[in-house]
């Protein structure tokens, strides 16, 4: 099995003998749908028919769903689409999402993606700023060292 946590509710001992559900909750359809994919064929779904915004939110919900279930390849997949789609709209929201889901490659990403060029002034005037500020107050504060530190050099 792909995933040990699955594995563990269908065969392990804190499995239900007589019945072989599982209650999926907190999860998409949509989501759950391409997880069970991936699951079966190691390989994600077309997203062709959504829009940009809607694909990137699918993989960023693959991914804590990759997390939830101890998929590391597919979290790894999801982490590397999400590094290579990086905007000023969404790079703080997605860093928080990073933090919190232990993607130290989409992280790292992240803070490159800030402390390069001239992006810094867009992204703190962003919703996900907020959002980021709150939820991960120690990323800003590693922003905040990483960037003093390479000015001085």
């Amino acid at each position: 099995m792909r995933s040990p946590v699955f594995k563990a509710e269908l065969s392990g001992p804190m499995s239900d003998k007589r019945t072989r559900r599982i209650t999926v909750k907190d999860m998409q359809p949509a989501v759950f749908k391409a997880l069970l994919q991936f699951i079966y064929t190691d390989s994600l779904p077309s997203m062709l028919d959504l829009c940009d915004s809607d694909q990137k939110e699918m993989v960023k919900h693959l991914l804590v769903a990759a997390d939830k279930y101890a998929m590391e390849r597919l979290k790894l997949i999801c982490e590397g689409i999400l590094c290579r789609n990086l905007d000023v709209d969404s790079v703080a929201t997605t860093l928080a999402l990073a933090d919190q889901h232990h993607c130290g490659n989409l992280k790292e990403a992240c803070v490159q993606f800030l402390l390069t060029g001239s992006r810094m002034d867009a992204v703190l005037a962003s919703k996900g700023y907020t959002h980021l500020k709150r939820s991960c107050p120690s990323v800003i504060v590693d922003i905040f060292e990483r960037a003093t530190k390479s000015r001085k050099i």
